[in-house]
């Protein structure tokens, strides 16, 4: 049976999700992602992928705790965070915590060799230094422990916050604070605090460290009086814990992929120009000298919408893998700005990994099409490699093809089209339109929570279009749609659907459409503004904007872009005002640890739709965020989709999925 015709096949196949080189070059190691012998979770372990294409990938950890976070030490040895029980310890704790275990390059048992009261975050080497983050009470540390295990005892959960923001994603912060950790190796012993009293300024850290070990360059957030938070990029000196701000500039701010170049002289990292109702966002990558002491010359800026940052050994240029026309090629970049494309049109890079010789780039490879993979590149010849992969290779059931369309201004909108095996003017296919989320993004990759091809292996052609603020299209892309959410987007959507439905392979008269995040924004808009579509799931959807817009994890961000909460955008663009016009069945989707866009969106539009005695049915998942990730949740996820697909647009007869029976 087909991987993509069972989910339950579909969801056990492992997931490549890293890649690291060791500083010598001769090593690669992996995280990969695969299902638990429970069948109900996922595990991580720690793989080797050769170098070259002969071979295979082999594992080098096993535990039931998992490992992540693989990082080389100068020596080659492997460091890595796991849960997983210190062998040399009597007493195991009963919430045991993330720590820092080390694996000697020449062979061995790995041995823990850093922990901390509340785990062990992030971790970077160089030198011979380690830093790594730790969530750390206030007060003082060496009583954390104490302080930890009497508020468990006395039953209190609660947080008094003086600061904003107090959630993030899908977990609550305090009482507890990120801080940064450095250590020596090898013995690591009595890591050192560099930031005694970090409040809120390392909650989305990004951090490097420059190749002696002596600093640490990391984005720093500096509360702003309306509530907000701007981050900066500042150094710190490991032996002293002094901060110094190397940018802080109210219109430019850090948006993470921090690196240093191998001389120590430059900083790199992906910038942000915030925006503003009449001015979008724009990403950038900055280069700027590490010490102004140094000829660096002025920071330089690239606008190129990074994924993966990776300095060239000799310093003089740095990899960039950013969004280009449904495609993430890799970029080379020089210090002053300029760049050129590396490598050829096709393909999705992320984890760069250059060689110490300079001769080669190893990176992980997607498409729409292909999940991803490792692969050699010769800078000298542009030749790509594949290596040998931890997970399988695997057959998609159809074919992925390119479609565009002219929008009513002028403006070509392209999009990917998975078309089912077998679609053809004899026999032609449903059609479901989806929209991807951001709104700055693109669909370019291979998706483990959508996937298009379970759907074209249930028989429908799946179009994945890039609209207005779709990333990789250049900045006026993005500001076609700025302000203009809704319809824009809508106007760009219905063109390129109407030039897909008028190919014969295509059924036009048999269509759904799906969207999630700002892919769900659209569906609301879309059900409240068309009727064409024969159902529409939407998946953890901006329904009300501003109730929205103050009950998100980033309050600050959506109101620079609406304008204070009462602003004209908000009657202008909300779904919701749209209500009385909906007449397509719905299939609502949310998971309550939803902070993105909270849990209130779906409840809200679900009494909607209940009241206005729309066809319509929810999908609720008390544990999971903004994405489905557990193995069952997206058995059920993917099931009742389709359920709700094949009653509505095939015309099956409504049956119950198993899996939430």
């Amino acid at each position: 049976m087909s991987l993509f015709k069972d989910i339950r096949q579909f969801v056990a196949i492992p997931r490549v999700l890293s890649l690291q080189l060791s500083p010598d070059g001769s090593r690669l190691v992996s995280v990969v992602q695969s299902l638990n012998p429970d069948g109900k979770s996922y595990g991580t372990s720690i793989w080797q992928v050769p170098v070259e294409p002969e071979g295979e990938a082999f594992r080098l950890t096993r535990s039931a705790k998992g490992e992540t976070g693989a990082r080389f030490t100068r020596d080659g040895d492997l460091l890595f965070v796991s849960r997983r029980p210190d062998p040399d310890v009597k007493d195991q704790p009963e919430d045991e915590v993330p720590a820092l275990w080390l694996l000697p390059a020449k062979g061995g048992e790995a041995r823990r060799v850093a922990d901390r009261p509340g785990g062990i975050g992030a971790v970077e080497t160089a030198g011979d230094g380690v830093v790594f983050t730790a969530d750390v009470l206030d007060g003082d540390a060496a009583s954390e422990a104490e302080r930890r295990k009497a508020r468990k005892d006395a039953g209190v959960s609660a947080v008094l916050h003086e600061g904003y923001p107090v959630r993030f994603w899908d977990h609550d912060l305090g009482p507890a604070r990120t801080r940064l950790f450095a250590a020596a190796l090898p013995a690591l012993a009595e890591p050192r605090d560099l930031t005694p009293d970090p409040g809120g300024a390392l909650q989305e850290v990004s951090f490097a460290l420059t190749p002696d070990g002596s600093t640490v360059v990391t984005s720093w957030g500096v509360p702003l009086p309306t509530g907000g938070v701007r981050f900066e990029l500042v150094a710190i000196d490991v032996a002293t814990g002094e901060r110094r701000t190397l940018v802080s500039d109210p219109a430019l701010e850090v948006a993470g992929l921090v690196t240093v170049s191998p001389d120590g002289r430059h900083v790199a990292c992906l910038m942000m120009r915030p925006g503003a109702v009449d001015r979008p966002v724009e990403y950038t990558v900055w280069i700027g000298p590490l010490d102004a002491g140094h000829d660096g010359g002025q920071a330089s800026t690239v606008a190129l919408p990074a994924a993966g940052l990776a300095w060239a050994p000799d310093s003089g240029s740095l990899y960039v893998a950013a969004d280009d026309h449904g495609r993430r090629p890799i970029f080379k970049v020089g210090l002053s700005g300029e760049h050129e494309r590396l490598t050829p049109p096709d393909g999705a890079y992320q984890e760069l990994c250059p060689s110490p010789d300079g001769r080669r780039l190893y990176a992980l490879r997607s498409f729409p099409d292909a999940p991803p993979a490792p692969v050699a590149i010769d800078l000298g010849s542009g030749e790509i490699t594949e290596l040998p992969s931890p997970a399988p290779k695997v057959e998609i059931p159809g074919t992925l093809t390119e479609v565009s369309a002219v929008a009513d201004d002028g403006v070509e909108i392209r999009a990917w089209l998975a078309l089912p095996a077998g679609a053809s003017a004899d026999n032609p296919a449903p059609l479901l339109l989806w929209v991807h989320g951001g709104p700055m993004a693109s669909w370019n990759d291979w998706m483990w929570r959508w996937n298009p091809w379970i759907m074209a292996e249930h028989g429908y052609a799946v179009l994945m279009p890039d609209p207005c603020m779709s990333t990789g299209y250049g900045q006026d892309m993005i500001a076609r749609g700025w302000g203009k959410w809704g319809p824009r987007t809508h106007a760009d959507l219905m063109a390129v659907t109407d030039a897909c439905v008028a190919r014969p392979d295509i059924d036009g008269g048999r269509t759904g459409m799906m969207g999630g995040s700002f892919g769900g924004y659209m569906a609301n808009w879309i059900a409240g503004h068309t009727d064409r579509f024969r159902a529409v799931v939407t998946h953890a959807s901006l329904w009300n904007l501003e109730q929205f817009a103050g009950t998100t994890d980033a309050s600050d961000y959506w109101e620079r872009e609406f304008g204070p909460v009462g602003a004209d955008l908000y009657r202008e663009l909300s779904p919701h005002h749209w209500l009385g016009e909906i007449t397509t069945p719905m299939l609502v989707i949310h998971g309550d640890k939803d902070y993105r866009v909270p849990i209130g969106e779906a409840l809200r539009l679900w009494w909607d739709l209940r009241r206005s005695q729309v066809e319509s049915k929810f999908l609720y998942f008390p544990d999971e965020n903004h994405w489905i990730l557990k193995p069952g949740n997206a058995v059920a996820w993917y099931e009742t989709v389709l359920a709700f697909l094949g009653q509505h647009v095939l015309g099956e007869k409504w049956k119950r999925p198993e899996s939430v029976a």
